[in-house]
Order: C-alpha cells, then sequence, then structure tokens
C-alpha cells in the first residue's frame, strides 16, 4: 500500500506556541523532580495526593488558565490548525503498537483516506428492539390532558436578556437576594400569564408571584425548594396522564455524546444528569441516536433547533422510563472511504469477505488515546501500584497537544481536589484492552480461522472449553477469548500460556487481579474474536469536488436537499459502505479488514489530501 510521506511539508507549530511548551516541560520537570526526591515504586496515594496538589498550582494557576487548557487541548484535534495536528500525530501512536497486528482476509489491499470530512462517517443507533434510530419528524406530541397547557412560542422571547442573566444566577445561587422583581409593563393578565409560564419553564427551581410596588406589578421570580430543585425539574406542572421522560432522537455534527448533553442542558439551565442514553458516540462523525430527558417537554426541546449549530432535536414521544447504558442492539454505519485506489476486484473481493467472514475484533486505536504516552502505559502502572510511574507518565513532557484521558485526569484533579477521583479518570481497563489485542493476534498465528481443542465458547453468560470430540461443531464465529481479570478462565493451549507470560513480564499475577484500591481491580470479561458485520452494502462512486457530500442525511431530506451530480467519470473514486455492528465492536477496525492498511491517525494525517493542501 503507498502513503503519503510528508518531510517536504512544514509542520512547525507557531514560535507562540513552542515558548508556552517550553515553559510547560520546566514546569513539568520541575514537579517530576519533587516527585522522584526520596520515593519508589511503593509510593502511596496520600503521596500522589500531595503531588496532584502541585499539578494544580504548577500547571493551572488560576481559573481562568484551567479553562483555557480545556479549550485549547479539548479541542485540538482535526478541527484545529491542521498542521499543528499532523504535527502531534508524528508522534502518535501506530495500530503495532497496541497489538493490531493481523487479518483475515486474503484479498490485496488498497489505499482510501477516513472521515475526510466528518461527514463521510454517519452512525445511526440501533435500539434494543432492532428498530434503527432516524430523525425524520420534528412535530412535537400533544397532550389529551385539557387543563394543562404547554407553554406559547412567546414564552421563550418575553424575557429580556438582562431578565434571563440575573433569573439564571437566582436559579444557581449565584446572588445575595432570594428574589428577582421583573416589572410588568403591559399590564394585563395575558402577560403576566407568559411570564409566570416563561420563569417557571426556562428555570426549574424557581416559583412566582404577583406583587403590586409603588402602584406597578413586579411578577417575583423565587427559589422554591432549595437547591435540590434544579436537578429535580418541579412535579406539580407536570400532568399525570404524561410519561415523566420526554425521549427524542438528537442528531448531532462533530461533537461527542457528552458535549452535546451539555450544551443542551445549558440551554436549558438544567443539571446534565436529568439526560440518559444508551451509548456515547463518536465526535469526529454525524450520529443519529435516542435521548431521554426527565421532565422538560417537546416543546421546549423542539425551540433549541431555532438556537443550536450542529445538533437537531426531533421524533419526540413521552415514555414512563429513562434509558440505560448498554440497552442498544448496535449501531448501522455509512462510511465513505474517499480517493480509494482498490480495482473493482479487489473492492469487491473485499466486501465480500467482510460480508461473509467478518473482521478481528480488535479494540480500536481510539481506545488508546492519542498523545505520545499510550494509555495502557498508564492503567499497567496503576495495576503494579507503581504511583511514580504514574505521575512520571501523567507529567511526561512530550511533543504536541495532548488530549483525552490525561486532560480529564487534570480537569477532574482542578474541579474535586480528590485524587482517587482524579485518578479514576485515568484508563485503566485499557490495559485489559491492550493484553487482548495482543492475545488475538497471536491465537490468530498459532491457529488461524478455525475452532480448536482448548477454545473457549460461551454458553449463555459461562465459558467453557471446547474438547477435542467436539470440535467440529463449532467455528471461529463462536470463538472468544478473555479479557484478564478476575474470575475468568483461560484458553487450555498455547494463548493460555501466553496471557501468563505477558502479564508476568508486566510484573502482575495473572490468579489476582483484585486490586487494593477496589475501582481498580479488573473484573473479567469475554469478547468475541471476529465479528461479523450485519447488513452489508457498498457502492463505488465517481467525483471530482472532495468537497461534495457523496450521500444524503437524515437532515438533508428533512430539509429537501438533493444530493449532488456526480460525474460517471470522475477524478477521483470513493466506496461507499455501510454494516450494522453489535456494541463494544469498532467500526474502524472493519473498516481496515477493507483497506488492509494502518487505521491510526498518525497514517491517515499522512493520507488526508485535506491536511496537505
Amino acid at each position: 500500500m503507498e502513503a503519503v510521506e510528508m518531510n517536504s511539508v512544514s509542520l512547525k507549530r507557531p514560535h507562540s506556541e513552542d515558548d508556552v511548551a517550553s515553559a510547560d516541560e520546566i514546569k513539568r520537570q520541575k514537579i517530576l523532580e519533587k516527585s522522584k526526591a526520596g520515593s519508589d515504586s511503593g509510593q502511596s496515594i496520600e503521596t500522589v495526593t500531595e503531588q496532584l496538589k502541585d499539578i494544580k498550582s504548577e500547571m493551572i494557576p488560576n481559573d481562568e488558565s484551567e479553562e483555557q487548557e480545556e479549550e485549547d487541548l479539548g479541542d485540538s484535534d482535526e478541527d484545529g490548525d491542521p498542521e499543528s495536528f499532523a504535527d502531534m500525530m508524528k508522534h502518535g501512536l501506530t495500530e503495532s503498537d497496541v497489538g493490531i497486528t493481523k487479518f483475515v482476509s486474503s484479498h490485496k489491499g488498497f489505499s482510501g483516506i477516513l472521515k475526510e470530512r466528518y461527514s463521510d462517517f454517519v452512525v445511526h443507533e440501533i435500539g434494543k428492539d432492532g428498530r434503527v434510530s432516524h430523525l425524520d419528524d420534528f412535530s412535537v406530541p400533544v397532550d389529551d390532558e385539557v387543563n394543562f397547557e404547554d407553554p406559547s412560542e412567546e414564552t421563550f422571547t418575553v424575557l429580556s436578556d438582562e431578565d434571563k442573566q440575573r433569573l439564571e444566577e437566582l436559579q444557581l445561587f449565584k446572588n445575595k437576594e432570594a428574589s428577582v422583581a421583573i416589572e410588568v409593563i403591559e399590564d394585563t393578565k395575558e402577560k403576566r400569564t407568559i411570564i409566570h409560564q416563561a420563569v417557571k419553564s426556562l428555570f426549574p427551581g424557581l416559583e412566582t408571584k404577583t406583587e403590586d410596588r409603588d402602584g406597578k406589578k413586579y411578577i417575583i421570580a423565587y427559589h422554591a425548594a432549595g437547591k435540590k430543585a434544579l436537578a429535580n425539574p418541579r412535579k406539580h406542572s407536570w400532568p399525570k396522564s404524561r410519561g415523566s421522560y420526554c425521549h427524542f432522537v438528537l442528531y448531532k455534527e462533530n461533537k461527542d455524546t457528552m458535549d452535546a448533553i451539555n450544551v443542551l442542558s445549558k440551554f436549558l439551565r438544567v443539571k446534565p444528569n436529568i439526560f440518559s442514553y444508551m451509548g456515547t458516540k463518536d465526535k469526529r462523525a454525524i450520529t443519529v441516536q435516542e435521548i431521554a430527558v426527565l421532565r422538560i417537554t417537546a416543546q421546549r426541546l423542539a425551540h433549541l433547533n431555532k438556537c443550536l449549530m450542529n445538533f437537531k432535536l426531533g421524533n419526540f414521544s413521552y415514555k414512563n422510563h429513562p434509558l440505560k447504558l448498554g440497552e442498544l442492539q448496535g449501531n448501522h454505519f455509512t462510511v465513505v472511504l474517499r480517493n480509494i485506489t482498490g480495482t473493482d476486484d479487489q473492492i469487491e473481493q473485499a466486501m465480500h469477505s467482510l460480508r461473509e467472514i467478518g473482521f478481528i475484533n480488535y479494540y480500536g486505536m481510539q481506545r488508546f488515546g492519542t498523545t505520545a504516552v499510550p494509555t495502557y502505559q498508564i492503567g499497567r502502572a496503576i495495576l503494579q501500584n507503581n504511583w511514580t510511574e504514574v505521575m512520571d507518565l501523567i507529567l511526561k513532557p512530550r511533543p504536541g497537544a495532548e488530549k483525552g484521558y490525561l486532560v480529564k485526569c487534570r480537569e477532574e484533579w482542578a474541579k474535586t481536589k480528590d485524587p482517587a477521583a482524579a485518578l479514576k479518570k485515568l484508563p485503566v481497563k485499557s490495559y485489559q484492552s491492550y493484553v487482548w489485542n495482543n492475545m488475538v493476534s497471536k491465537r490468530i498465528e498459532e491457529y488461524g480461522l478455525r475452532a480448536v481443542p482448548g477454545d473457549l465458547i460461551l454458553k449463555g453468560a459461562t465459558a467453557v472449553h471446547i474438547e477435542e470430540g467436539d470440535v467440529d461443531n463449532y467455528t471461529i464465529h463462536d470463538v472468544v477469548m478473555p479479557l484478564p481479570g478476575f474470575d475468568v478462565i483461560y484458553p487450555k493451549h498455547k494463548i493460555g500460556e501466553a496471557y501468563k507470560e505477558m502479564l508476568v513480564a508486566d510484573n502482575l499475577d495473572i490468579n489476582n487481579m483484585r486490586h487494593k484500591i477496589r475501582d481498580y481491580s479488573l473484573s473479567g470479561a469475554y469478547r468475541k474474536i471476529i465479528i461479523r458485520p450485519q447488513n452489508v452494502n457498498w457502492e463505488v462512486v465517481a467525483y471530482d469536488d472532495p468537497k461534495i457530500p457523496l450521500f444524503t442525511t437524515d437532515l438533508d431530506k428533512l430539509e429537501g436537499k438533493p444530493l449532488p451530480l456526480l460525474p460517471v467519470d470522475g477524478k477521483f473514486r470513493a466506496l461507499k459502505m455501510e454494516f450494522s455492528l453489535p456494541p463494544s465492536t469498532y467500526a474502524t477496525m472493519a473498516i481496515r479488514e477493507v483497506l488492509k492498511m494502518d487505521t491510526s491517525i498518525k497514517n491517515q494525517t499522512q493520507l488526508n489530501t485535506t491536511w496537505l493542501r
């Protein structure tokens, strides 16, 4: 396969950023010198507490710096400066770094660009009933209960920006006053009713009353039930015949699920914890998923469509239950691979293999972060109780920007000053994923694509070994491999010994994966070796303009946008593919099997033409 070399492209950061990076490196080194003085690998959690205090004082001197770090580092991905991102990715991980080394298909690989545009990657959630979530209806359901009336459209505009600011500060207990008075300019009963409705609808936890002051009428807003009312919207204003939860379909572009929830809660002025969902979705994609929210009307949610960019809400319904993580059946993916080099025969062989055989169920690159310090190394150090190394890895000077778990650890410390909570943000389970990837590669290398005696299969929730006489009853699609932890069994062949050797090399006891800090104990689990996607379809299309979309999204269809007319013989070719996957599997690993090339961001950065222009 062919990769574009970037040696001739200048990727150096601007001078001002170099200065900041140098200053940060000096600070990190200073902290590391403190942490290493008189310490050893048996360093205690109490010592970590003191060192994390140093992180706060040295790395984040004030709240403004913390907010700036979150903005700079949290968003330093493909949407930021292309040269800075490419520079960071020169030091990123490749697939072989995390144990991803094998393929199961026999076709010749070819190159293609994944996610050249975020709209080239579309995810539709599949609910537990097997229904694929689509945004195809903006209408608001009408209640049967006559006595209850949703706020009118005027509710959202009757309050001035100044009034909203004062009410929000009152709602969040940020001011000294116990109430906020809003003068009624047009003193009619209808106007007063609208203001009452607006305050109660837009600011959960506040109640209102009307008062006469110096011959003028005022709406007085005040707290009804203390701070708890903010997280528990009023019950008395919700009709008994209506389900307590408004379910809706969220269509979002280039935002991950938690970022989206935070934006929605900010605009609705409620706590994020009243939202629930079945699974988190990628950031650099268009995703469609179901969300549930406690006692927020469909009308209020629908109004957000006029306020928010890159979000659309629809398909509203009221139900009596929230959503729970993991309840989904999986996700349906629509993916465009641009500028492909494969022949028609190669593409046909690749897609037929994907449909008939499947792909190795590796944990994808996003599981391991994008920084120069692999997250599995931090997880391994935690399991070893090697707190000095944990601190070294967190604070280690590294080229380029950083994001993900390391930033979340620092953010949690800055917010809570709780070292245990900060350390919980670190990915212990990434070490399990790293071990599993390496072991499944070894399993494929040793035994190929057949079930063998000593392999593991699941019967219900229990793993059992395949006996010699039963091997013909099973295929590679039945075989599972364990994630190392307590209460699991290992294969009764070479791979079982390989697990033990790998953990011993990392100073871990395969028979005792319990950790003295309970949250770091690794409970074991089992994962299928090979996943065979469902609903596999594909099409090769030609195009000239890399910026035009090659299929219509749910929003395009709702807005009546037709697909651009594509040339019969364009300069470029793209592979449009669709498939469905169960939860906890990675679409990038299916795409990797088709292309037979490294799907790491480091490698894709080199191929992506938009970053080379």
